[in-house]
């Protein structure tokens, strides 16, 4: 083991995906964007595609054609960001079908690609991304002529399930779509897990497929496993690291693993913030995350690692984020170019 070495879990991510579906009374489709969170879009949606997804929501249009690229013809592929100028060609020969924010976005569309699929993207009070009510209200017959094939929101504090925003979302969407007879969908993770008032026809997964909060029941799907470059011998009072930030309290065994803020591994892990594991056995990181390099406390270890596990079922990603001050989303996409990368399942 000469690099650290990322492994993902298809059967893992598939069994959220099916259980997540398994709470709804709709489709459920897979949020990949950002390549998959990180894991490869084109493994992640072949596995799903293969388990039953039949729709897929990419961020833009490049990612939708690697996704197509990767499943084929025939799952559905929704692009959430826009229909920007220059996107027609990609949208018509990948199969792309763009969700419209604005009245800009709808005319380029239907003037250049007129019967081409799209949905509309309403903002129900996220402030980001849509048509407000007053813009929707001026232009809903238009876009109704031309055959949507979904309306959508997106909630903007679904994790925090009493929170009044969800309620308020939700009543405004439903006035704003009350009455159509379209294909409607506001749940990603969070809200698919607020229950089935928020399901409407189309749930839409994306960190609780890739084993994070706010779906506590997820199986982690990522493991990362960092090889030991170096161990040496520290007496009481001898420092590690920049800064001297940690000072050896015994004598003490210090592993050096091949890892970094480079990859991903945020600088505010270091000094006592996480554990890494030798089998079932937590160490603690000592000293501040370097670049490429990340020290381990290793003394009551009885014999020298050959690799530690920083992200395991033990360290889930959203230990890790709680750690650095984020959430599991960045620790995940963060996942850095380095990592030797593997699959099972």
């Amino acid at each position: 083991m000469t690099t650290a070495r990322l492994t993902l879990n298809l059967d893992a991510l598939v069994t959220n995906w099916r259980n997540l579906d398994a709470l709804t009374n709709c489709e459920t489709a897979a949020v990949v964007k950002a390549n998959g969170y990180g894991l490869d879009a084109g493994r992640v949606g072949k596995a799903l595609a293969n388990a039953g997804a039949r729709n897929f929501f990419v961020a833009m249009a490049e990612e939708g054609v690697a996704l197509r690229r990767a499943i084929g013809p025939g799952p559905g592929i929704s692009v959430f960001a826009y229909h920007m100028e220059g996107d027609a060609k990609l949208l018509r020969d990948f199969q792309l079908t763009p969700m419209l924010n604005s009245l800009d976005q709808m005319l380029r569309h239907f003037e250049s690609l007129p019967g081409h699929p799209f949905g509309v993207q309403l903002d129900t009070g996220m402030n980001r991304l849509g048509m407000e009510a007053a813009e929707w209200a001026a232009v809903r017959d238009i876009a109704l002529s031309q055959g949507p094939v979904l309306l959508m929101s997106h909630l903007a504090c679904a994790d925090e399930a009493a929170h009044p925003m969800n309620d308020h979302q939700l009543q405004t969407f439903v006035q704003m779509t009350e009455g159509l007879d379209l294909p409607r969908s506001l749940a990603a993770t969070g809200g698919l897990l607020l229950g089935r008032n928020y399901h409407f026809d189309l749930c839409r997964p994306g960190i609780g497929l890739y084993g994070g909060q706010p779906y506590g029941d997820a199986l982690p799907v990522a493991q990362l496993d960092l090889p030991v470059i170096q161990i040496r011998s520290l007496d009481p009072g001898e420092t590690v690291g920049y800064g001297n930030s940690w000072t050896a309290q015994r004598p003490s065994r210090i592993a050096t693993v091949a890892a970094g803020y480079a990859d991903g591994l945020h600088r505010a892990l270091g000094s006592g913030q996480i554990q890494v594991y030798a089998g079932d056995t937590p160490c603690p990181v000592v000293g501040r995350v370097s670049m490429d390099l990340i020290t381990v406390d290793v003394s009551d270890l009885g014999d020298d690692p050959s690799h530690l596990s920083i992200l395991n079922e033990r360290q889930t990603v959203d230990t890790l984020a709680q750690a650095a001050g984020t959430i599991g989303y960045e620790i995940l996409t963060s996942l850095g170019s380095r990592y030797a990368r593997s699959y099972t399942g």
